[in-house]
């Protein structure tokens, strides 16, 4: 961050009153909602630290860490008294009264831009660390920043002699004199650079990441076998079993093949199997037809579940390429969480996180049914209301599901239901109020709708 735009953005944020929120919402991403109106965004990621201005965003998931829970009871819904550059430093430090407190009391937010020791920390009017964003032990840096230690002002920097502090900021001045005015026209800019960058970027990665599902599912469907070839198949290993019994005295324990002649007086060889007792060798060619048999009655089924997946992944992969925002992007296809909850599959059904609600989403009809019998009688049940399609099950454990996580299911359930682009309603319901007809076929009751729009290729910006 340049000296001189940290300046000019310390300046405009001083024309709010008062903090409406702060959150954290991405791992290293702060945001501030000023006003109620302003959302800022801060992102302290080590040697690439930056703010930009865009609308409040969702996070992309939970967060409870120390530091976040102080941030939010601290932060939101304070007074703003000031924002200001200390020391011609690399930082922002907001000096605010919060509304918790029950006597004068001042918090400040010091956001530090410097380069791998970038941070946020949150002290008391002593200058005693609250909370850090992250912890420094004395191993690491000679400025140890921890809660309950006293925080040491940054090191001054050292320049040369022809590059003195007053030439320095002469050189920022002049550099800020060819920028505009509106630091809010910047940083607004800054997100659309970087939205766009980011957005190929994870369009990129997760494309790819689908499009080799749908791979391995097309060559699985190729390497099914053919309903025809299994019923020869069935039709040869009964033979070969029957003149097994037919020729049994002939076959002594050493033989590798059996040379005969078949029921129509064809002479045939028969390859016997090791390692089987003679008198069990008629059995072995029986229970190979049997499979064929039953393989090949069973071969429509699995091929309409692969069928069935690989339109599933195709609609994401199209759902992809429509999305205009990293968000959608992690809510088609999220990153694998860290904690052991996150990485939960499911047997049957694809598994989603929306802001810690767990979203369960089917592929086909046998997997619809087996979340409408896993799904608990206050569990929200989802679907298309007059298309086919997939059933979504929201786990709420007794909640009151907040409508972001409602309207991004019900997005999800058409996404994974059609590739057309159009209005789509979203019937939603308590799995109770369910009642299933045959398969995955329901009647339900006392049901709200969300209406959501999918956009096509030719109406995309």
């Amino acid at each position: 961050m340049k000296l001189y735009e940290l300046k000019a953005i310390a300046e405009r944020l001083s024309d709010f009153s008062y903090l409406s929120r702060a959150r954290r919402i991405e791992d290293n991403t702060l945001e501030l909602v000023f006003d109620k109106s302003d959302s800022y965004f801060f992102n302290m990621t080590r040697g690439h630290s930056f703010i930009y201005k865009a609308p409040s965003q969702r996070p992309l998931q939970g967060y409870n860490a120390p530091f976040d829970t102080l941030l939010h009871s601290l932060l939101s819904g304070s007074r703003l008294l000031k924002v200001e550059v200390p020391n011609g430093d690399r930082m922002l430090r907001f000096t605010i009264a919060p509304k918790s407190s029950y006597k004068d009391k001042i918090i400040c937010l010091q956001l530090e831009f410097t380069g791998k020791n970038t941070n946020a920390i949150l002290l008391d009017e002593n200058e005693v660390i609250i909370e850090a964003l992250r912890h420094i032990d004395a191993e690491s840096s000679f400025r140890v920043v921890r809660p309950g230690v006293e925080l040491l002002p940054i090191p001054r920097r050292v320049l040369s002699p022809d590059n003195t502090l007053d030439n320095k900021n002469n050189q920022e001045g002049a550099v800020r004199a060819q920028h505009p005015t509106d630091i809010d026209a910047v940083l607004e800019e800054r997100y659309h650079v970087m939205q766009q960058k980011r957005l190929e970027e994870m369009k990129k990665q997760k494309l790819s990441s689908v499009s080799k599902k749908i791979k391995k599912l097309s060559q699985l469907l190729a390497k099914l076998p053919d309903e025809k070839k299994l019923a020869e198949e069935e039709k040869k290993q009964k033979a070969y079993g029957n003149l097994i019994l037919a020729n049994l005295y002939q076959i002594k324990p050493y033989d590798t093949k059996l040379k005969t002649y078949d029921f129509e007086g064809k002479e045939i060889t028969i390859p016997l199997p090791k390692n089987i007792k003679v008198n069990r060798m008629s059995d072995y060619f029986f229970n190979l037809s049997k499979r064929a048999k039953s393989k090949a009655k069973n071969i429509h089924i699995e091929k309409e579940n692969l069928e069935s997946k690989k339109a599933f992944y195709e609609n994401i992969h199209y759902a992809l390429e429509q999305a205009r925002e990293p968000y959608e992007l992690e809510l088609l296809v999220p990153r694998r969480g860290k904690s052991q909850r996150k990485k939960e599959k499911l047997k049957e059904g694809e598994l989603f996180w929306i802001e810690d609600y767990k979203v369960m989403v089917g592929r086909n009809s046998k997997e619809n049914q087996a979340l409408l019998r896993k799904a608990k009688a206050n569990d929200i049940w989802m679907h298309t209301r007059e298309i086919p399609g997939s059933h979504v099950i929201i786990r709420t454990d007794k909640q009151n599901l907040p409508d972001s996580v409602l309207q991004a299911a019900a997005k999800l359930c058409v996404d994974f239901s059609t590739d057309q682009p159009g209005n789509y309603l979203v019937d939603y319901t308590k799995r109770k109020f369910v009642k299933v007809q045959e398969g995955s076929h329901v009647e339900y009751d006392k049901y709200q709708t969300v209406a959501v729009l999918k956009e096509g290729v030719e109406i995309r910006i």
